[in-house]
């Protein structure tokens, strides 16, 4: 019985895991969920939408293959194209989740001085309100879907509190891979990141530092000067992954209600 005390403790020294916890560990970043229970080889894939939904078949298809569902921030303009219905309506027949992102992708905070707020408390809430209004159309009511993430993935404390106002819960991907940089085209120059760049920066990350409960962040569509969409190596990313013994969770099924 000793040997196994011993045993336990060092477990939880060197993982920072406890063995037996009441509520799931959750990271936060300026007020907003960045990350899961890191003692648990689950990874939650997350895709961002607003102009581009090209690869939308091509994303589903891969998560049927797998058995994975996944969550899909759209913004309101999303929402309006009628040429995306049918991406949307596919989303909503294979049981993912589908969420707000801004309903005019709004950027609510500066670049430059995080802290300094660019939108009023009442453009805030019209604009998440007609995100969910645009979404109801759908079938998909805010109460259904609460969590919210912000427009280019950028927000601060305040926007946090405002949306928490709403009872809306402020989700944000995971840094650390640079999986969100799949929007970038050459004519960005040096923050154009290659698809292969991509890919094999999130595997350094997770032979480094793991991939417990990451919040995974690509996008449904990107700029058609991209000569390498991501989601082409979708497929070969989640196999590898699986292979690393990492399952697929959506965020609800980690945050504690």
């Amino acid at each position: 019985m000793r040997n196994w005390t011993i045993w336990i403790s060092l477990f939880v020294i060197y993982t920072g895991c406890h063995v037996s916890t009441p509520e799931k560990t959750l990271i936060y970043s300026y007020g907003a969920i960045t990350r899961t229970d890191t003692c648990q080889k689950q990874i939650h894939l997350v895709f961002t939408g607003d102009e581009y939904a090209e690869g939308g078949p091509i994303i589903r298809e891969v998560l049927d293959k797998h058995g994975i569902k996944a969550s899909f921030f759209l913004t309101g303009n999303f929402y309006r194209n009628p040429d995306f219905r049918p991406v949307i309506e596919g989303l909503v027949a294979d049981g993912h989740y589908l969420g707000a992102h801004s309903d005019r992708h709004l950027l609510y905070a500066s670049w430059e001085n995080r802290d300094s707020t660019l939108v009023s408390r009442e453009a805030f809430k019209k604009d998440v309100l007609n995100n969910y209004k645009e979404m109801s159309r759908f079938g998909i009511q805010k109460d259904k879907a609460p969590y919210y993430l912000p427009p280019y993935e950028w927000y601060n404390e305040e926007i946090a509190r405002w949306t928490k106002d709403l009872g809306l819960v402020l989700v944000n991907f995971s840094p650390g891979t640079y999986s969100n940089a799949d929007y970038t085209i050459p004519g960005m120059g040096s923050r154009y990141l290659s698809s292969d760049t991509i890919f094999s920066r999130i595997l350094r990350y997770e032979e480094e530092k793991g991939l417990n409960g990451f919040i995974l962040l690509l996008h449904i569509g990107v700029h058609p000067e991209r000569p390498d969409p991501f989601y082409y190596k979708l497929d070969s990313l989640i196999q590898v992954l699986k292979n690393r013994g990492y399952g697929f969770t959506l965020l609800d099924q980690a945050i504690p209600s």
